[in-house]
């Protein structure tokens, strides 16, 4: 009898639990529909809303028509001005690019570009005044690339074997080969709603391009006679002729776009000139760097001489740049009548190198102060330091000057005479080397 009440019980329990399974389901089925019905309606006003926009896009197209109509023979008057007075000549460059809105009448209403005369030269090259220019002499052969400094380019720079041999030997001692490691790129993420505005704009974009082709074809011709002509002696000339071309270009809604459809621009010489006259301003940014660059003694010895190590890794890394692409680039360059003679180490290399010896200067000098007058935990570790450095530098420029061998010196009665305990591993250098 009590298993019975037990059966009757478990049964009862689960008709419970089944009669309250189906009302949860039927108030779920309830939700649903509701929703169902939401989202209905609002379907039914979003296609009413496009259609009202539609509407109004219809009748402001009417209307910006019929003013593009009456306004035509003002405008024509207004180029015709434009054309006959020197501000004419220089066209308002705040217009950079045009702002896509999706209409088309934001790509309709562009004029042809009047362009702002080229920047002059500051030495212009000698050119014959007759069209037959056969008797001219050959030009004569590049020189060669020198692979060192002579004394002509920096002067009293020497050789020192003795900064050689004192680094290996110290290298030999230490048991630690010098290495470096290079930062690795992080490459990066497109965002996905960036790519999905470019292709809502697609079709305004495209009427843009369309637009420039139509209309800009004479301003387009008049940049690529510019390009084409373009000789001059002076490095600087080319970096200023380059920032006018590019603010030109600007005014067009794709440059690559719209120029692809122009066979005869010179993409090769334009994208030389750019090329020169970008790897000159940034040697001529890091001469400037380097020479006012200054050891701030306030700074504590480890934050200094990172310092002059960072800076001493972007200077080698921008010279052995130049180096490896010198040959090949400054054969095009003299092709397109461009100046390559920077990219030579009596140029501006020469200068960037006796920055590096002033970096070498400094870093010896202050592991020598901070030897004498600090209190430092590592000594010989900092001595080898600066010893490093040191070679890096004498092989980086191919020698020291009379500063240079001066400062190695110091450092190296430093170490010779350092007889403290944590400096034994340093001791008998002056009979090794």
């Amino acid at each position: 009898m009590p298993k019975a009440v037990e059966d009757t019980s478990s049964v009862a329990l689960l008709k419970n639990r089944l009669n309250a399974s189906l009302e949860r389901n039927h108030s779920l089925e309830k939700e649903n529909e509701q929703l169902r019905q939401e989202i209905h309606n609002l379907k039914i006003q979003i296609a009413s809303l496009r259609a009202q926009d539609s509407d109004r896009r219809s009748m402001l197209w009417k209307k910006l028509q019929g003013s593009i109509g009456n306004n035509s023979f003002l405008q024509e008057k207004q180029m015709v001005q434009s054309n006959n007075t020197d501000e004419g000549l220089t066209c308002d460059n705040s217009i950079s690019r045009p702002e896509f809105s999706g209409s088309p009448t934001a790509t309709r209403e562009r004029l042809p570009r009047v362009p702002k005369p080229p920047p002059k030269p500051t030495c212009l090259p000698q050119t014959p005044k007759t069209s037959n220019a056969s008797w001219l002499p050959p030009p004569p052969p590049p020189p060669p690339f020198p692979s060192k400094l002579k004394g002509g380019s920096i002067k009293a720079v020497q050789r020192v074997p003795e900064v050689v041999e004192f680094y290996r030997s110290l290298t030999r001692k230490e048991g630690k080969p010098d290495t470096r490691t290079g930062a690795l790129g992080i490459p990066a993420v497109t965002n996905a709603r960036e790519m999905i505005g470019e292709i809502e704009n697609r079709s305004a974009y495209l009427l843009a391009i369309k637009s420039d082709v139509e209309t800009q074809g004479d301003f387009i011709n008049f940049l690529t006679r510019e390009v084409e002509n373009a000789a001059y002696k002076e490095i600087s000339d080319v970096e200023a002729f380059v920032k006018w071309l590019d603010e030109e270009l600007s005014y067009l809604a794709d440059e690559r776009a719209v120029l692809k459809h122009f066979p005869k621009w010179p993409e090769r010489k334009a994208d030389a000139m750019r090329e020169a006259a970008c790897g000159y301003r940034d040697l001529k940014n890091l001469e400037s760097e380097v020479s006012s660059f200054r050891d701030d003694m306030r700074q504590p010895t480890p934050v200094a001489l990172k310092r002059m190590q960072a800076l001493q890794d972007k200077l080698e890394r921008s010279v052995h740049n130049v180096e490896r692409v010198r040959e090949s680039a400054s054969k095009r360059y003299r092709d397109f009548k461009i100046p390559w003679e920077w990219m030579l180490d009596s140029g501006i290399i020469a200068q960037l190198k006796l920055g590096s010896m002033k970096l070498a200067k400094g870093y010896m000098k202050r592991v020598v102060t901070a030897m004498k007058f600090e209190t430092v935990l590592e000594d010989d570790e900092l001595i080898i330091q600066g010893v490093r450095f040191a070679f890096r530098v004498h092989q980086f420029v191919g020698g020291f000057d009379e500063e240079s061998r001066h400062a190695f010196q110091e450092l190296k009665k430093l170490a010779s005479n350092c007889q403290s305990s944590h400096c034994t591993q340093l001791n008998g250098l002056s009979e090794t080397t």
